[in-house]
């Protein structure tokens, strides 16, 4: 009986280590209804804004004001009219903390929303690796989930950097084909 009930815990404990350790979601998943938190500190719960959009972009980047990333953002940024007129909401998120997170969306004037998720809540949900970098901390790794009807139709596992906005209205346009 002691084997039986040792072994229906360590099946427990492997089974949570696989899915907070899960792969990153891919196109045809159900999107995650996860709430994180913004850059104000407001809780935002992910399922009202796919129900709220046509699409949401859920985008991951390692370090607020980092070379990359300010790219990616500024990419969004910059292409923001065209996405928003394209039914396209945009929500960043990275381990920052809310201040860091409030500090690099007032830096570069971005009109999108940054989720604050040093606990990794958000990051789990979608499966996004972490890795520790000795100058950064812990980083999420750069990924792309555009969501249409609360499913994943197209992931960038790679994250494209300045071109993001470009890679994802192209997306948007094979959308209509």
């Amino acid at each position: 009986m002691k084997l039986r009930s040792l072994l229906t815990l360590m099946s427990v404990f492997s089974f949570l280590f696989a899915v907070a350790h899960g792969e990153p979601l891919k196109v045809g998943d159900a999107a995650p209804a996860v709430t994180g938190v913004t850059e104000t500190g407001a809780k935002l719960n992910l399922a009202d804004v796919y129900k709220k959009q046509t699409y949401t972009l859920v985008y991951f980047y390692p370090k607020a004001e980092t070379k990359g990333c300010t790219a990616q953002g500024c990419s969004l940024r910059d292409g923001y009219d065209a996405l928003t007129k394209r039914g396209v909401a945009i929500i960043g998120v990275s381990l920052d903390n809310v201040e860091a997170q409030k500090a690099f969306k007032a830096n570069h004037n971005f009109q999108f929303t940054l989720l604050a998720d040093p606990d990794k809540t958000v990051v789990t949900a979608f499966g996004v690796p972490t890795r520790s970098v000795p100058t950064l901390g812990e980083i999420a790794s750069r990924q792309a989930y555009l969501i249409k009807d609360g499913k994943i139709i197209y992931t960038d596992y790679k994250g494209t950097t300045d071109k993001q906005a470009d890679t994802i209205l192209k997306v948007l346009d094979e959308q209509k084909s």
